[in-house]
Formats: structure tokens, C-alpha cells, sequence
């Protein structure tokens, strides 16, 4: 009996040491877990894809001013639907109209030069032509008949002369109408005026804002999916895009119409432009739209 006691003894110990032991052994550092990985789009439990992206359109753009003046007159204002070519604003028109008044006048009188110097040679040419006759018949001299000829050629000359000066006014005239025109500021596209940069008397200068015009349709919806997804969206194929605020339970339907051929490096994303199918009166565009792509089982 003692023999067991003092063997419990020895052996209690040990016990102690080595768990004193195993307290001081170092640890294994416990690697922290990666960050969650943000994609564009999220994969629901029916297979199909949910992103976000905003309502674009083609056509949206500041109109600027294309040359220097005054605003004398505003024709249209915010929110207004325009057409392609309607008036928008007007600058100070008075000199550059007197600019082209002045070419026009210069355009004319060039016309009448023409027209006397192709007179002037008719007579020259007759001229000539007699003295020809008269020299073929030993009644002219030979220098009548060289004075006949050099009046002719230079006539022929200045008919050169004045088509060339024709065609410089003519060319004058057209520049000062293209300035009486940027005068006139028009819509590029049909659309709707978002915004209006100017007022009248305001002076401004060359590409200066003065409208922001935007177009209403067609609608497109950009967004971004993950690079795995390349091969499951291809051009021509139908997704649901919805408002992503206003009325997310209506949905209208889209045709993918461009798909990125190459991937973003930065996000490991493709960029997909889809446009929208029919009228959707709740879309508009800048407004951030739900976008569904069923994908294939």
C-alpha cells in the first residue's frame, strides 16, 4: 500500500510538469479570414442574377456656344420637349448680319466683273477674227494682227481672274452665314432640356454651356457582372429591369445589346448595355434600375 502511494506521488508531479510544459509551448497564429469579396451582381436561389445600374441614353450632351456674344433671347425653357433644330436661344446678331450682307453684296459684284470681262472678250475674240481676215487678205499688218491676239488672250485672263475672285467671295459669303447661324443655338436631337445655363444679356464666350438637352428615348440600362459571367450573357438576350425605388415590383423587358469584349482588371467585372424594350413611363433616365438575368439551368 505504501509502494502505491508514494508511486501516485511521483507520478502527480510529472503530470504538472508536463502540463507546465505544454502551457509554455507557442501557439499556431490563427490566419485572419479574407475580406468578403464585393461583386456587382449576387446569384439568387432560382438561378438567376441580380445588378444595378443607372438608366442612360445616347444622346445627352451640353449644348455649348460656338461663338462669342450676347444672349438677346431665350426661346425655350426647362423641361421643355424640343425636336431636332428648334430654336433654343439667339446671340446678338447685328454685325455678323452686316458681315454677310456686306459679303453677299461683294458675291454680286464679283458676278457682274465676270460678266463684263466675258463681254470684253467677245469683242476681242471678234476683233481678232477680223484681223485675221484683213491680214489673210494683205490689207492688215502683221503687228494689227498680234495686237488683236495679245488683247484677246488677256481678256481670256482676266475671265480667270474674275471666276477666281467669284469663287473667294463666294466663299466669304458662305463663312459669314455660318457665323449668322451660330448665332442661332438649336437642339441637336429631340429630347427635353434638363437645364439652362444662361440668361438674357448675359455675354458668354466660345464653348461656354448654355443648355443641357437630353434624350428620353431609346432607354438603356448599363451594369456590371462578374468576369464568370462572361459566357452566360451574350448580345440579344433578354433581361428585367426594374426601378430600383419607384416601382421595383414592375418589371419591363430589355434586349442585351453590348457586352464588354474585355474584363475591367481593377473590379474583375464586364460593363453590359441593354435596351429597353416598348415605353416604361416609371424609367427615367439617371435613375438607378434593378436589373435580373435569368440564367440557363
Amino acid at each position: 500500500m505504501k509502494r502505491c502511494v508514494r508511486a501516485l506521488l511521483l507520478f502527480f508531479p510529472v503530470l504538472g510538469l508536463a502540463a507546465c510544459d505544454t502551457s509554455n509551448q507557442p501557439t499556431a497564429a490563427v490566419a485572419a479570414p479574407p475580406p468578403p469579396i464585393v461583386n456587382p451582381a449576387t446569384k439568387t436561389e432560382n438561378n438567376s442574377v441580380q445588378a444595378t445600374g443607372p438608366i442612360v441614353v445616347e444622346n445627352q450632351v451640353d449644348v455649348l456656344a460656338l461663338r462669342a456674344g450676347v444672349v438677346s433671347a431665350i426661346q425655350i425653357e426647362i423641361g421643355k420637349t424640343v425636336h431636332k433644330g428648334d430654336l433654343l436661344a439667339r446671340l446678338d446678331d447685328r454685325q455678323v448680319i452686316a458681315e454677310r450682307d456686306a459679303a453677299a453684296a461683294k458675291v454680286h459684284s464679283s458676278e457682274a466683273d465676270l460678266k463684263d470681262w466675258e463681254a470684253e472678250t467677245g469683242v476681242a475674240e471678234a476683233d481678232f477674227k477680223r484681223a485675221q481676215a484683213m491680214r489673210d487678205a494683205g490689207i492688215n499688218t502683221q503687228e494689227a494682227l498680234d495686237h488683236a491676239r495679245y488683247k484677246l488672250v488677256g481678256s481670256q485672263y482676266e475671265i480667270e481672274k474674275a471666276k477666281q475672285e467669284l469663287t473667294n467671295a463666294q466663299d466669304n459669303l458662305r463663312a459669314a452665314e455660318l457665323e449668322v447661324e451660330k448665332t442661332r443655338i438649336s437642339a441637336p436631337f429631340d429630347g427635353i432640356v434638363a437645364r439652362r445655363y444662361v440668361r438674357v444679356g448675359q455675354t458668354v464666350a466660345v464653348s461656354d454651356r448654355l443648355f443641357w438637352l437630353t434624350a428620353v428615348a431609346p432607354l438603356q440600362v448599363k451594369f456590371t457582372l462578374p468576369e464568370r459571367l462572361l459566357g452566360a450573357i451574350q448580345t440579344g438576350q433578354i433581361v428585367a429591369v426594374s426601378s430600383a425605388d419607384i416601382s421595383p415590383a414592375v418589371e419591363h423587358r430589355a434586349k442585351v445589346i453590348g457586352v464588354s469584349p474585355v474584363v475591367d482588371p481593377s473590379s474583375g467585372t464586364i460593363e453590359v448595355l441593354a435596351q429597353i424594350e416598348g415605353t416604361a413611363p416609371d424609367l427615367r433616365p439617371g435613375m438607378l434600375a434593378n436589373i435580373r438575368l435569368d440564367l440557363a439551368p
